[in-house]
């Protein structure tokens, strides 16, 4: 059975595209100017919103029912919110 990537393993992969043609022309820029130091803060924004994707990630491996599409393909019927 084939295994379709995730809206967040799709974002993931996309963020990790953006952030490394970022630190490229990060590192053709001069070191202190405002351009490098706006591609810094722009890599690093890029790391938290990795994290948080991540930890989505986690979730949906250990717990399927966490997500919507798990919690409606795995019970039919109404369910407790916890």
């Amino acid at each position: 059975m084939m295994e379709f990537p995730s809206l967040v393993d799709k974002a993931v992969k996309r963020i990790l595209e953006l952030s490394a043609d970022l630190q490229i022309k990060r590192r053709t820029t001069p070191k202190y100017s405002f351009e490098h130091h706006d591609y810094g803060v722009a890599i690093a924004a890029y790391g938290e919103v990795l994290e948080v994707l991540t930890t989505l990630q986690q979730h949906d491996e250990y717990s399927p029912s966490l997500g919507l599409l798990g919690s409606l393909e795995s019970e039919p019927g109404p369910r407790a919110v916890l």
